[in-house]
């Protein structure tokens, strides 16, 4: 199975509400969420690295809200629904976001020209709240999973420290997500210099 099947196979089986079917096609047809970098230098900073990023968030947190204490220790519960939606779509706001230059590198002492990613911002409407805004144009979001998406980056952000913490801790699936996305990017993905 491919990563791109992989992805629908769960976002058709778990992600069942009104305008789900809009939203797959939307992303299919009309961005490049599957080809598409996560970043362009750090994790995932090559052709499907979106895609990737976002079936690793999908599993660290499923094995994060499963198997780890936290939801135990503190009575939280998530819809199998809820993790699918924010896990695999916090970040949307990447599709069409990205194009490839050449640019020129020494190889052997020859110049050779090598592709590389640049960001191409055609609706800046900052991170997290332009993955909500793209989503909630066809499915209607919980306000837990609002939040979780819009503040998926914790305090790696350019947010207020103080206006974080207080969505982090309002909103346990945010921290949920959160852990996951750090965990995915750091650890499973990493920089290339890294991996």
């Amino acid at each position: 199975m491919t990563k791109k099947e992989k992805f629908i196979e769960i976002y058709k089986s778990t992600v069942t509400r009104e305008g789900a079917d809009k939203l797959l096609e939307y992303i299919v047809e009309k961005t490049d969420f599957f080809t598409a970098p996560a970043s362009t230098r750090f994790h995932g900073s090559y052709e499907g690295g979106l895609l990737e990023h976002s079936l690793n968030v999908y599993e660290c947190l499923c094995d994060y809200v499963k198997h780890s204490k936290f939801c135990e220790k503190y009575g939280f519960e998530f819809s199998e629904e809820s993790l699918a939606i924010v896990a695999l779509l916090h970040d949307i706001c990447k599709t069409n976001f990205y194009k490839t230059e050449m640019r020129n590198v020494k190889k052997d002492g020859v110049w050779v020209p090598v592709p590389y990613y640049t960001i191409e911002d055609n609706l800046p409407y900052g991170h997290g709240e332009k993955s909500v805004y793209i989503v909630s144009s066809f499915i209607k979001l919980t306000r837990d999973e609002a939040f979780a998406i819009r503040y998926h980056m914790g305090f790696s952000g350019p947010e207020d420290a103080n206006q974080v913490g207080r969505a982090l801790e309002m909103f346990p699936l945010a921290f949920a997500l959160c852990m996951a996305d750090m965990e995915a990017s750091y650890y499973m993905e990493g920089s290339p210099d890294k991996v």
